[in-house]
């Protein structure tokens, strides 16, 4: 999300700035009680990284769907609908089907096996030091991207339905959004960011609930007028209900599409901050049933979202969505603004704006988790360092995560940079490095240390090399309603892989080396340390205990 307005057309506001930082202040307000009352149970590092294990499978369900449902998810999905129609509501399939694969092999056997972090299970039964480093790096890349995405989408955001203009105040806004992450995270802890996220998908489910029913009963709940309505406003020449309006004008847009449903597929499975809420139940079947809850909630929204989309190109129109600041982008405020005014703008952007906050914080606690658990504690100090020591090296990570974040936050605001592109690359990173080396770990006994090392390593060089060379980052034709290309640099053409997304070529690539590294590796196999992961896995015994060896 790259920046939303919603105008009334004739003057061009962004609603009333004072009610919209009212429902700000308000979110913020309570979030931050909650977070302080949630630090009070922080006594170990099991409070602080997992919660103390004493979330239930249903309110970890919850906050699960509230981590997942970023900001890109709730706009961009309906506006992609909005515009495109069928082919948008192809992404929110995309991101359901792939919870199949965390379900069916990932959340059980994670939630056994590991303590805190994705590298608990990874180094098992490999060598600890080049694995953990490498989770370690991956881990922070996948975050980073994904940070710099929500924070230069929140400043666009804000910025814009406050009213404030220019360079400096925008940096002022991504700094105030930044220092919120990082006290949520400093204080409150994987609690308190449980809390948070749980609170953000009750409000947004229940906001698209509400724009949902509205919009069916100003069609009397006749769902085919909706869409007839959709279909009467669509881009001229464009089928909004059937395939092929986004995809599918070429043999390469096909192929794009499939390199991207690969990508969202194997992609969620790997993402370090879904896979590290797993650790914060007390059970295997508490980890199964949260994925369900999870599963059922996502659809459910993603079900309002196609509503929401189809009202947004029968009620504004796609080339109203097209034309405001944001694009597509704007599709779901600009409803929200037609449907109930500044009042439902209001609370549509402070939810938006709550979805930022709770998803930076859970990306923000993982990364510096991962830093402080994998790096410091494991790698540097070999194990040696008291839990208080290592919580302490997480939070003074998560402030340099927040101030990284945050510089390059207002780097990316400033220079309009291509969100979607970062969120993308998010995904793409954690399938091409994170899930074929999870999958091999659990269900290979021969896999070694060189195997491991060779899929991360090799998915992640290969992803983001693809993903420079090609058209996204330059050489895209341009767009005839714009005038401008849709690629990050637009005076340079250095690309020369044809596909915006890379999933369809390095995530095959990944689970090749991390199968070439293993055949090609003369370390031979821990058999005795696999026994004990697969009786881990399956049952659960010792996961509370330290993984060190």
């Amino acid at each position: 999300m790259a920046s939303v307005l919603a105008a009334d057309g004739a003057t061009a506001t962004v609603g009333n700035p004072a009610v919209n930082i009212s429902i700000f202040g308000v979110f913020v307000l309570i979030t931050l009680v909650i977070t302080f009352r949630a630090s009070r149970n922080n006594k170990s590092a099991a409070d602080y990284y997992a919660a103390g294990r004493n979330i239930s499978g249903t309110q970890n369900g919850l906050a699960i769907a509230g981590d997942y449902l970023s900001a890109a998810s709730f706009l961009g999905i309906a506006g992609a609908i909005a515009v495109y129609g069928y082919d948008g509501f192809l992404y929110s399939i995309g991101f359901l089907v792939a919870w199949l694969v965390a379900l069916l092999l990932v959340a059980e056997l994670m939630r056994n096996t590991a303590r805190y972090t994705m590298a608990d299970v990874l180094a098992f039964r490999m060598r600890q030091g080049p694995v953990r480093t490498a989770a370690a790096i991956s881990t922070l890349a996948v975050s980073l991207f994904y940070l710099l995405a929500q924070m230069a989408g929140a400043g666009g955001l804000v910025t814009l339905l406050l009213g404030v203009t220019g360079e400096a105040a925008q940096a002022l806004v991504v700094v105030l959004v930044g220092a919120l992450m990082i006290i949520y995270v400093l204080v409150g802890g994987m609690r308190g960011t449980t809390y948070v996220q749980i609170i953000k998908a009750t409000l947004l489910i229940a906001g698209a609930l509400v724009m949902t029913l509205w919009v069916l009963a100003l069609y009397g709940f006749n769902l085919s007028s909706l869409l007839g309505d959709s279909v009467a406003n669509a881009v001229e020449g464009r089928d909004v209900l059937a395939p092929g309006a986004q995809y599918g004008a070429t043999g390469t847009s096909k192929l794009d599409f499939v390199s991207l449903g690969l990508a969202l597929v194997f992609g969620t499975a790997g993402l370090p901050h879904v896979l590290m809420r797993f650790y914060t139940v007390p059970t295997a079947k508490d980890a199964r049933r949260s994925v369900v809850w999870a599963i059922w909630l996502i659809g459910i929204f993603y079900l309002f979202s196609l509503v929401i989309g189809y009202g947004a190109g029968a009620l504004v129109g796609p080339e109203t969505v097209l034309g405001a600041p944001g694009a597509v982008n704007s599709a779901a405020p600009l409803l929200a603004f037609e449907l109930g005014g500044t009042v439902l703008l209001g609370i549509i952007a402070g939810v938006a704006f709550a979805t930022i906050l709770a998803v930076v914080a859970g990306l923000t606690i993982t990364a510096s988790a991962s830093f402080a658990h994998d790096v410091y504690a494991s790698v540097i100090k070999k194990g040696q360092v008291s839990p208080n020591g290592e919580v302490r090296v997480a939070r003074i990570t998560a402030v340099v995560i927040g101030a990284v974040s945050i510089g390059l936050g207002i780097l990316a605001l400033q220079a309009g940079l291509n969100i979607a592109f970062l969120v993308a690359l998010a995904f793409a990173v954690a399938a091409s490095a994170n899930l074929p080396t999870i999958l091999y770990t659990l269900f290979w006994k021969r896999f070694t240390t060189q195997g491991a090392l060779w899929s991360m390593y090799g998915g992640l060089i290969a992803c983001i090399v693809l993903i420079i060379f090609s058209p996204v980052v330059s050489g895209a034709p341009v767009n005839p309603a714009t005038g401008l290309s849709p690629s990050l640099f637009q005076d340079v053409d250095f690309h020369w892989f044809p596909l915006n997304n890379p999933g369809i070529v390095s995530i095959p690539l990944s689970f090749f080396l991390g199968w070439l590294g293993t055949i090609l590796s003369k370390e031979k196999p821990d058999l005795d340390k696999n026994a004990e992961l697969e009786v881990r896995s399956l049952t659960g015994i010792g996961a509370e205990k330290a993984v060190q060896h």
